[in-house]
């Protein structure tokens, strides 16, 4: 009896894989990068709402970089992962939540290849806890 993986075709497809690649999610396009920034006055208050961290990038990346960011619940409550919201701060502003929620797992967020085109890019990121406080921030991710 033959094994599946001694087949021609198995075999074939197995050369053709590209193992220890990791699909790069583009977070930002080129002609989204394009549209005028959205100003945003800056405001700080305190807030019984669940934290946001960003882990990585911690600094200018290149090309390609890891992305993690960390929701941080307050009090007993649990992060309520359908209103975590992510919104490209441009003139429209452009909601980019799907983009960033396929690395999403429990009150982690991790995308092993993220890029965005050159320049810094201002991306507001919310979200409620189950007792409906909101929690929000602005990150900066640049790129050369």
């Amino acid at each position: 009896m033959r094994s599946f993986f001694s087949t021609p075709i198995m075999a074939l497809a197995l050369t053709l894989l590209p193992w220890g690649a990791i699909a790069q999610t583009k977070l930002i396009t080129e002609a989204e990068a394009q549209a005028p920034n959205l100003q945003v006055p800056a405001t700080r208050a305190i807030t019984r709402g669940p934290g946001i961290s960003l882990l990585s990038p911690a600094d200018v990346p290149a090309k390609s970089f890891a992305f993690k960011m960390l929701f941080e619940p307050r009090g007993g409550a649990k992060i309520d992962p359908s209103s975590i919201k992510f919104e490209y701060l441009k003139q429209p502003i452009i909601d980019l939540t799907a983009r960033f929620k396929t690395g999403l797992n429990g009150n982690q967020l991790e995308l092993p290849q993220a890029s965005v085109p050159a320049g810094t890019h201002p991306i507001r990121v919310s979200v409620r806890d189950s007792e409906g406080r909101e929690g929000n921030t602005i990150i900066h991710l640049s790129a050369k």
